[in-house]
């Protein structure tokens, strides 16, 4: 226990010293990049204040795999090159039985990332970009106009004139009901729709049902049987399109699932959906990497050792950009896009990790 608090002893206090430093230059680079129109738009100090706030936990996103990464390669480095891990391993201590307590607060930490960036980041980085547009003067306009969406693997297809954000309403609705032959069963048009919160789906005003019957289209009454099925979430009308790295797990899943009852592509966003949980174990290979890269040189090993971890990280940033462009165009499944990397490196780890002095 003696070695676990000595080790954290020295490693917390780099941690949070680096985690802190790399989330305020983020912070400011920030600000320094719309400086210019914020006092061109005679925003308020306090108004800019609030905007880095928002922006904070995003950057801490970012801060922990890189801060994680310079305090283990820094720590370890330093106890190698004052023969502090010499002793250690004299008296019988091996590098990865030393190491352990830190691979384990690594993983907890990327469970942790997950968490953090699905609960909080996406919110309020939405709120930042919101709020910042707004200081800045961009009309962010949700509304849409002649909308066309498909569902059920194209058995439904909505036609609505206009779509407003304000009050989630569509205008001159007709849906299309087909069968599994698409051949058509029914058309019911709505002047108007609203989306129920709570009963999740559209509830049409006035509505208005046709249907094949003998070769003729007759009004008949309207049937549960259509309208219940009218569940297409309201935020697929909207004007911008959903970039599933920006929304929480929970609302990617709800759009890919659309895009699969559209007939519509969907492997370039399914495999971001399994990004969002390959990504923050990026936090438990680059300690993975830093404990396995330690002592690899007699010379420098404190420059050495932090520009093989850094090149690490960068060749596993390079690796998954390729695996999910791989992905993206059917090369790989979405799964392996994401997370092929992972994998790779830490099999890469064990093996730096065996061969590593101890």
């Amino acid at each position: 226990m003696k070695l676990v608090g000595y080790l954290f002893k020295k490693l917390l206090p780099f941690l949070l010293g680096s985690v802190f430093f790399f989330s305020l230059v983020l912070n400011l680079v920030d600000l320094f990049m719309n400086l210019t129109n914020y006092l061109q738009n005679q925003a308020g100090i306090k108004d800019v204040l609030t905007v880095m706030l928002y922006y904070t936990p995003k950057t801490l996103w970012y801060s922990i795999p890189v801060g994680m990464l310079f305090s283990t390669s820094y720590v370890l480095s330093d106890m190698y090159a004052t023969n502090e891990l010499e002793a250690l391993f004299a008296s019988g201590v091996s590098l990865f039985k030393f190491t352990l307590p830190v691979l384990i607060l690594s993983v907890l930490l990327s469970f942790g990332l997950y968490h953090f960036e699905n609960r909080l980041v996406v919110w309020t980085y939405e709120k930042k970009v919101d709020f910042q547009d707004k200081l800045l003067g961009r009309v962010k306009n949700e509304n849409n106009t002649d909308i066309i969406v498909l569902s059920n693997n194209s058995r439904i297809i909505y036609k609505a004139n206009k779509y407003t954000e304000s009050n989630k309403k569509l205008t001159g609705l007709y849906v299309v009901f087909r069968d599994d032959e698409n051949q058509l069963q029914a058309i019911i048009y709505a002047r108007n729709a609203e989306w129920n919160e709570e009963l999740q789906k559209w509830i049409l005003n006035n509505p208005l049902q046709y249907t094949m019957s003998e070769g003729e289209i007759k009004i008949t009454p309207v049937s549960k049987k259509y309208t219940d099925q009218l569940t297409e979430p309201y935020s697929i009308f909207r004007k911008s399109i959903v970039d599933v790295q920006s929304v929480s797990a929970r609302e990617a899943k709800t759009y890919i699932q659309h895009l699969k009852k559209a007939g519509l592509p969907f492997h370039e966003q399914l495999a971001e959906y399994y990004k969002k949980f390959a990504f923050p174990f990026i936090v438990f290979l680059v300690v993975f990497l830093s404990i396995g890269l330690t002592g690899k040189t007699k010379k420098n090993v404190l420059i050495v050792s932090l520009a093989s971890c850094i090149a690490a990280a960068v060749l596993f940033y390079v690796m998954m950009m390729i695996t999910m462009v791989l992905a993206k165009h059917g090369y790989m499944t979405p799964f392996m896009g994401a997370w092929f990397p992972v994998f790779f490196f830490i099999i890469a780890s064990i093996i730096l990790l065996k061969y590593s002095r101890t």
